[in-house]
């Protein structure tokens, strides 16, 4: 897991920080690997992706994963997003 900074610094809004962004692309490139899945939380909406999450999908080939923090137990969702369209995909979790 990388974290990036949210460079809007709301609780309400978010912009992927780019020097974060970049930061762990290279470092993902630089092992061998990918990006494949990102993750954020919705402070007091739906785990759904909003207009902003839609318009800065990157990849098409990414997982979106939302956490929704309005209820007293958080739930997660995932979903693909490409060219404008919302697909959700199911999540398992299972305990190690």
């Amino acid at each position: 897991m990388h974290p990036c900074r949210n460079a809007d610094e709301s609780t309400r809004t978010y912009t992927v920080d780019s020097r974060d962004l970049l930061q762990v692309t290279r470092s993902a490139e630089a092992d061998g690997e990918s990006i494949v899945a990102v993750w954020h939380s919705h402070t007091h909406t739906e785990a759904y992706p909003s207009e902003t999450d839609v318009r800065q999908a990157l990849d098409p080939n990414w997982v979106y994963a939302l956490v929704t923090l309005r209820n007293p137990d958080p739930e997660l969702r995932a979903y693909r997003i490409r060219n404008g369209q919302i697909a959700e995909i199911e999540v398992i979790v299972s305990p190690e």
